[in-house]
């Protein structure tokens, strides 16, 4: 089997779970990893596969037929640039999360200042790590809830050697949020999918993706913002900054909450699909 004709099984397997689009993503992922190759490269190439890289290929076509995430089964995803380990305990990161980091490091780069910064349920620790790595001056801080997840974001925090302070806390107990100091800056990506949502959505997310990082009750989908302003009140400096990833139909709900709680401003951005899933609000 020569690479070419590998893509073309790896695409022809899995065309009736993937557009073909995501599908020839999908093979050049995985032929990424199983050659050791950078597309350009294989590419190129018209040489048979080995028999250990044929089976490679033969036992990841088992696993993404299943709509198991080409993340999960190659334990690997980019993120802002950088290859991060990924597994079941942390969502798999998304462009649009790579959006509002790019927001906030804009921002920050534009003034000169030792900030503090919190990233708010890290997961991979894709935040943290990127912002530590484009603004290395920063005093980096990231908890989540999970100890798995927090396990993945050290090991990747540790192959970038960026230093970030992780505490393993549950954000919505206010006892337990307490103990985290004061901050110039929180970021965050927190859970925000109604569960009545969850029907519509794709296999690969719903039967693979941790539900601890997607889904909220239906009664009060925005329990984590509410968390975050009330944090926020007592923990956020006076020209203190919030950066969050949000619901593209919740938005005006967002604004509401912190302009409720006398934050001076909260802006909306739009992401590249021209749909609101982000906000930054202002302290007083």
């Amino acid at each position: 089997m020569t690479i070419h004709d590998a893509r073309k099984k790896i695409i022809n397997e899995i065309s009736d779970i993937y557009d073909n689009s995501e599908s020839t993503n999908i093979a050049q992922l995985v032929l990424e990893y199983v050659t050791e190759l950078p597309g350009i490269d294989w590419i190129k190439k018209q040489e048979n596969l080995n028999h250990t890289q044929q089976k490679s290929i033969e036992e990841i076509i088992v696993r993404l037929k299943q709509h198991e995430p080409v993340q999960y089964v190659l334990s690997e995803c980019w993120f802002a640039g950088v290859k991060l380990y990924v597994d079941k305990n942390v969502l798999i990161p998304r462009p649009e999360t790579e959006e509002l980091v790019d927001w906030l490091v804009k921002d920050c780069k534009s003034e000169i200042k030792h900030f503090k910064i919190l990233d708010v349920g890290t997961g991979s620790g894709c935040i943290a790590i990127t912002i530590k790595k484009k603004l290395p001056d920063v005093e980096m801080w990231a908890c989540d809830i999970s100890d798995a997840a927090l396990t993945v974001a050290r090991m990747n925090a540790d192959k970038f050697e960026t230093a970030i302070d992780f505490v393993g806390l549950d954000f919505l107990n206010a006892s337990e949020r307490r103990q985290l100091p004061n901050f110039d800056i929180i970021i965050s990506n927190p859970p925000y999918v109604p569960q009545k949502d969850r029907d519509p959505m794709k296999k690969n997310v719903v039967d693979f993706e941790p539900h601890l990082a997607l889904f909220v009750a239906n009664e009060n989908p925005l329990v984590f913002y509410d968390a975050i302003a009330d944090f926020s009140k007592t923990h956020l400096h006076p020209a203190g900054r919030i950066y969050l990833e949000i619901h593209e139909e919740l938005g005006e709900q967002v604004k509401k909450i912190f302009l409720n709680k006398n934050f001076r401003s909260v802006e909306l951005k739009r992401d590249m699909q021209q749909k609101n899933r982000m906000v930054k609000v202002l302290n007083i």
